[in-house]
Parts: C-alpha cells; sequence; structure tokens
C-alpha cells in the first residue's frame, strides 16, 4: 500500500494518492492533472475512484478533467447533486481498492455532503482519515460558507459538526493518522496547525474543537467565534466544482498566446482586461506597465488572486518573467480564473525596450519612516496580526476587503503603507495607484524592519482598526 500526500503550499492544500495492488485512487485533486496520472505510470497502477470530500470552495478540483482522460469513477458522499456522471456512496459504504479498503463516512456540518474516507490496510485495521475540511490539525472546517445551499444558519451547521465529529471521527482509535484537507494559511479555517500529517490522539488532546468535555452548545459558541467573511470567489469555485469547468487544456492553449508590447497595450485597451504583474515586488517597484496589479507568483497567488479580483469572469493578461507563463496559468485555474488571453513576450523588459511608458510605486526604508514626524501609517494586515501588535496610530485596513473599504484610505495627505514583509503592502499600493491614488509609499521590508527601529508599537486594542 502506498500512501503519499500531495501538498500545494500557495493553496495550503491537500491532495493524496493512495495505490493497492494495480489501483489507486486520488483524493481532492487539482486542477492540473498530469502528476497524479504520470505517478500512476510510475507505479503501474490504474487509477478507479477518484474521491471529493466536498465540493469545494476555495480551489477548482480536477475531478472531471482527471475522470476523462483515466475513465475513473468520481465518488462524493451523500447530499452531492452535481450535473456530471459520478457515484454518490452512501454513509458506511466500502470501495475496495486493490487489497485495502476505503469506508465512507459521512460527516456532514462544514457542508452538507462533507464526507470523511476511512482507509484500512491489508489486514483490516483502520490506518488513516481524509477528512476534507471537516477536521483540520488544530481546527475543524468553518460552518457559515454552505448556509445558502443548505438553507441552515452556521449555528445549525456547527451543531451537526459537532455530532459528525462525536460519532464518526472521535470513536476512532488514536493512532489513525489524520490527513487534512488544509494546513495554516487557508481561508478555510481559523486555528490550523502548520503541520501536515498528525493522528487522532494529538488531535484529541490539542484541538480546541475536539475537547471531550466539550459541550455542544460550547463547540457552536468557539466554532463560529471570530469567523470572518469569506473571499468573493468562494461560491463562483463550489459552482464550478458542482457544475463542471472549461477544459484546462483549452485554458492553457488560450492564455499563452504571446504578444509583444504593442499588441499587448492594444489588448488592454480593446478588452478592458485586467493586467496582471507576478513578478517579485522589488521589481514591480522600480517599474511596472501602467494600470497593472502586483499579485506575485511567489507569494499565496492564487489565494490573493481570488480575493483581491472580484469578478471570476474577468479578462487578464500577464506579466510575468519570462518562462513562467505556463505556472501563472496553471495558478489561476486553480482557482477558477480562466479568461487569460494573453502575456508579454519577453517580460517588462520587452516593454521597456519599446519605449512605452512605464509607472512605478515609492518607496522608503523603515529607518526613514522612523525619522519622520507623526506619518500617516496605513497597516493592511490582517486584523489578528495588528492587535498583536502594531505601530501606534496606524490605521488598519485589511488587503482582503481593500476593494471594499476604498473611502477609508486617506486621500488629502501623503500615507505610508506597510503589511508583515512587503509583499501585500505592494498588492495594495499598486490596487490603489490603478484606481487613481498617488499619495501612497511603501515601506520595504513592513512590520519585521519596522521592529528594527525606533517606531513606537502597541500591542494592545487601538480604535484605529476598521
Amino acid at each position: 500500500m502506498i500512501v503519499e500526500q500531495i501538498y500545494t503550499g500557495c493553496l495550503a492544500q491537500g491532495a493524496y494518492y493512495i495505490a493497492s495492488q494495480g489501483e489507486a485512487v486520488v483524493i481532492d485533486p487539482l486542477r492540473e492533472v498530469f502528476p497524479y496520472m504520470d505517478r500512476a505510470a510510475k507505479d503501474g497502477v490504474k487509477i478507479k475512484y477518484i474521491l471529493e470530500t466536498h465540493f469545494h470552495a476555495d480551489f477548482v478540483s480536477g475531478h472531471i478533467d482527471l475522470a476523462k482522460k483515466t475513465g475513473a469513477t468520481i465518488v462524493f458522499g451523500p447530499n452531492a447533486n452535481p450535473t456530471f456522471d459520478c457515484h454518490i456512496a452512501k454513509d458506511n459504504d466500502v470501495l475496495k481498492v486493490g487489497n485495502v479498503e476505503i469506508k465512507v463516512l459521512h460527516t456532514p456540518g462544514h457542508t452538507m455532503e462533507s464526507t470523511t474516507y476511512l482507509l484500512k490496510d491489508e489486514n483490516g485495521r483502520d490506518h488513516a482519515i481524509f477528512s476534507g475540511d471537516t477536521l483540520f490539525l488544530g481546527d475543524v472546517g468553518r460552518p457559515d460558507l454552505a448556509q445558502k445551499a443548505a438553507d441552515l444558519t452556521q449555528e445549525q451547521l456547527a451543531a451537526t459538526l459537532f455530532q459528525s465529529l462525536r460519532t464518526k471521527i472521535m470513536t476512532l482509535a488514536d493512532d489513525v493518522i489524520v490527513y487534512p484537507g488544509h494546513g495554516a494559511g487557508s481561508s478555510c479555517g481559523k486555528n490550523m496547525s502548520k503541520e501536515t500529517v498528525g493522528t487522532l490522539g494529538e488531535q484529541k488532546a490539542t484541538n480546541y474543537a475536539l475537547r471531550g468535555d466539550m459541550s455542544e452548545s460550547e463547540f457552536v459558541k468557539e466554532v463560529t467565534n471570530g469567523l470572518t467573511a469569506p473571499p468573493a470567489y468562494f461560491p463562483e469555485n463550489v459552482r464550478l466544482n458542482k457544475t463542471g469547468y472549461e477544459n484546462l487544456d483549452t485554458v492553457l492553449k488560450r492564455g499563452l498566446t504571446p504578444m509583444n508590447a504593442a499588441a499587448f497595450e492594444a489588448a488592454a485597451e480593446e478588452t478592458d482586461a485586467l493586467i496582471v504583474d507576478t513578478r517579485h515586488q522589488n521589481d514591480f517597484i522600480k517599474g511596472f506597465v501602467p494600470q497593472s496589479i502586483f499579485i506575485g507568483i511567489n507569494g499565496n497567488f492564487a489565494m490573493w488572486v481570488g480575493a483581491m479580483i472580484p469578478d471570476i469572469n474577468q479578462k487578464l493578461l500577464v506579466v510575468a518573467d519570462p518562462g513562467e507563463e505556463e505556472e501563472v496559468l496553471t495558478r489561476l485555474s486553480r482557482v477558477g480564473y480562466d479568461q487569460t488571453i494573453g502575456f508579454l513576450q519577453g517580460g517588462f523588459d520587452s516593454w521597456k525596450a519599446s519605449g512605452k511608458q512605464i509607472d512605478t510605486l515609492d518607496q522608503v526604508s523603515a529607518r526613514e519612516l522612523s525619522e519622520l514626524k507623526d506619518p500617516s501609517i496605513v497597516d493592511v494586515r490582517k486584523k489578528s496580526e495588528y492587535l498583536s501588535e502594531h505601530v501606534e496610530n496606524a490605521l488598519n485596513i485589511e488587503l482582503d476587503y481593500l476593494n471594499d473599504k476604498m473611502a477609508l484610505v486617506p486621500q488629502d495627505e501623503t500615507f505610508y503603507i506597510h503589511c508583515a514583509g512587503g509583499y501585500r503592502s505592494v498588492i495594495a499600493a499598486s490596487i490603489l495607484k490603478a484606481r487613481g491614488y498617488h499619495n501612497m509609499i511603501d515601506v520595504a521590508g513592513g512590520f519585521s524592519a519596522i521592529k528594527e527601529t525606533s517606531i513606537l508599537v502597541s500591542d494592545y486594542v487601538c480604535p484605529t482598526t476598521l
């Protein structure tokens, strides 16, 4: 028996590959399916099932393309109602894969179709659970995402999740391995561990939501406390996972259209396409195509695309370091942004060489900031980061909600914008500049660099949090 976790850091997402005696299953695959097919070919096995733990909101799964390319059967748990051919398993059904078995455990609560898959080894012993968004390491799935689809409140979904955990998960042995759907950094939970594999016994001992003496009402209160609004693209990803999507090969072929500077400029003007620059923030600051926004490929790219570009059908043009264009398009497709119409051939250097206008962002060092008297500061970190520690009197406008809180941005004075290390603040500054703001200056190195200066830092809650 082979069990492999295929973890994708930029989505904080875990897909899984299980193989035994000539057969394999893939659990919650990403949009690009050839890595799973290549692994199966290497092992000389046939992919028999594609198991989906639920209709994912934070990424587009590769289940449909993988099924078409391999002939494998897509499996969902009870209550799922997709529009494509698949097998809807019943609670406690058993799927045979080579010499092992996978038991279907219906665990609603995060969503009503949420299902955990229990892997039994060759001796029939419970080996591991693939818990999707039902159970994470350190947390459980948020119960507010499926309210509309389930026609239930988040409190009712949380109560359902409590029962699922107590009757289906916590009754299993402590040595059962837990393979979760996500780790730290995902928007699907609020307290997830950086670890991506653990045991059920560890979770019973350390996970706040699995306390043995916890009542249902306590669980509901704690699990629903502190939930922030999910990214706007989540419902669209659910829809795509439920109803289907364009073949990835077609998406890549369309997006990998090279354009010289003149064609690129004309495409932007004629189609109202949004220009997304995916280079490193330090390169972007020094020069970029006017009106483009920065979302660097080396950060949590897919999640920030979903958070900052409200329309999943927005036409896109890409500026990337030469050779990275296909990787950029693949990551865009993971969250359903399939409408890229081309990229700047030769990268930003070709734009400069053409003699066309360029734009830049102003930047100061943290040391230079510390020498200013009462500067106006905008902190775009998450509220939790800000409340933990922040520059006194800084205004907190979380990057996630910048589009909705644009009116709060200072308009008549120069302000200095920072995040934790410099990535998110450049995203924010680029969006603001594209919207006509020219009065902001980025702080190089962000809060990490600011803390090394003499600037007064506070760790108490302050009324400038918005």
